[in-house]
């Protein structure tokens, strides 16, 4: 079967790549520079500060989303080399094109860009809402429509951030608003709009293997291990750092206990889902996110990590089935289970911790919770400004409807944008196979028993 000159990502993915990796050598030469080094004891101490408290935690993130995230998307059988090289390409091209971003819109001064390690930690979230959205049409999608994908991504989400925490003032420290819920929504809107309206059948490939699904329950151990790192990096350093991770992992291992329990009661012989431990243990980390550096009981973090775990089971159990049924929604990895649906609930735990410490804080008139960054009021009311903690409350709420219709919005154009032929979609036959993108040598002398003679020309055919 010929294959049209155009759909061969072989030729269309190293162009790409190459022009962008080109255009950003020329961007640093000419705009990007390092801070100016001071002879100041006091302010190389200062910076020798904030180094060594950054980097570890930097460390940390680039763990989970390497390693962690992309061992996490191997659950299926044969597409494990495609989600690691696919999750690893997206991560660098996603942060080299925030920084980009970030330099223009916001450190150009003099004609400079000064890189440092916070711009670099703020680059590295912008590409994790790439990443994650992907896990709606993991599989199903070439590298060339990942990367017009994350392309489109990131400056929407830059400005979608921008106009949650600075214009509505959103309280959101762990990203639960900005990163999870803005990156799920706007995934299941590519998912939807990509795939329009066809009911999408069970793909043969998908089926994931014991060593499939233990692969992927690693990726879920080394994400749940480094979270709290995720969610306290950009906290104040001290009580509000402290507490963040304190609560994260509360949230994280009420998360893991409640996985087990609720998964094994919804079946019959009690046994677990991999899938269900894979993404219901990692739940609490995503809801805590916004609340995790307010000044709480430790039995809250304890109740929403156990109650975002809960519901990430019960959707992959009830609501991914009825969404596929009534709005043929495709949803690969269960986005909307595990960043979606805990999301939610995290930003309504953000306005009820807002509403409750305000009125402890107005009976009791003792130091209120404290967000990362805020100037907390030893009175009652003064820490939310003019707005009060019913505005900031009303806030939380804004920030949580932004992001799911800017998302959504988005996500709808960006998917229509990415059937574009020359984009190289896979076939259906071909999807969910390491062998389109990949020199796999026994696969390619030999292909499988269960592949036909057509899958394997075109296979051969469609290697990079």
């Amino acid at each position: 079967m010929a294959v049209p000159p155009f759909t061969r990502p072989h030729r269309l993915l190293p162009l790409f790549l190459g022009l962008f990796q080109g255009a950003l050598l020329l961007f640093f030469a000419l705009f990007v520079t390092y801070d100016e080094p001071s002879a100041q004891a006091e302010d190389t101490n200062v910076v020798a500060n904030q180094v060594y408290s950054t980097f570890p935690f930097l460390q940390d993130i680039q763990v989970m989303l390497v390693v962690g995230l992309g061992l996490l998307l191997t659950f299926l059988p044969r597409y494990g080399f495609s989600a690691l090289t696919h999750n690893f390409l997206l991560l660098n091209f996603s942060m080299q094109w925030a920084l980009v971003l970030q330099g223009l819109l916001h450190h150009f001064h003099h004609g400079q860009v000064q890189l440092d390690l916070h711009k670099i930690l703020t680059a590295e979230f912008a590409a994790v809402t790439v990443l994650i959205s992907v896990g709606s049409i993991l599989g199903r999608t070439s590298p060339c429509q990942l990367l017009v994908m994350a392309t489109c991504e990131v400056p929407i989400y830059l400005a979608s951030e921008w106009i949650i925490v600075t214009c509505l003032g959103v309280l959101d420290v762990g990203g639960t608003i900005t990163i999870h819920i803005f990156s799920c929504y706007f995934g299941l809107g590519v998912s939807k709009s990509l795939f329009k309206a066809v009911q999408q059948p069970p793909h043969p490939k998908e089926t994931p293997t014991p060593r499939s699904d233990l692969m992927s329950l690693v990726g879920t151990l080394i994400l749940w291990v480094f979270w709290p790192s995720f969610v306290a990096v950009l906290c104040q350093p001290g009580d509000a750092q402290h507490r963040a991770i304190l609560n994260t992992l509360l949230a994280m291992s009420a998360s893991a206990i409640t996985t087990m329990v609720v998964s094994s009661l919804l079946e019959r012989d009690g046994k677990l889902s991999p899938g269900h431990l894979q993404n219901g243990s990692l739940a609490g980390g995503v809801a805590i996110g916004v609340v995790a550096d307010m000044a709480m009981p430790p039995v809250a973090a304890l109740a929403l990590g156990s109650l975002s775990a809960a519901a990430c089971v019960l959707g992959f159990r009830f609501l991914t089935p009825l969404l596929g049924r009534k709005l043929t929604l495709h949803d690969q990895c269960g986005i909307h289970n595990l960043h979606g649906l805990p999301g939610i609930l995290g930003a309504a735990a953000s306005v009820v911790a807002i509403l409750v410490a305000s009125e402890d804080t107005s009976e009791s008139h003792s130091p209120q919770l404290s967000p990362a960054g805020g100037n907390a009021s030893e009175v009652g009311g003064g820490q939310w400004g003019a707005r009060g903690a019913s505005g900031q409350a009303l806030c939380q709420a804004a920030g949580l409807v932004v992001a799911i219709g800017a998302s959504l919005l988005a996500g709808l154009l960006i998917g229509a944008t990415l059937r574009l032929p020359c984009l190289a979609q896979p076939p259906k036959q071909l999807c969910f196979d390491d062998s389109l993108y990949f020199k796999i040598q026994d696969e390619a002398e030999s292909p499988g028993p269960d592949s036909t003679a057509e899958e394997g020309a075109l296979a051969l055919k469609e290697q990079v």
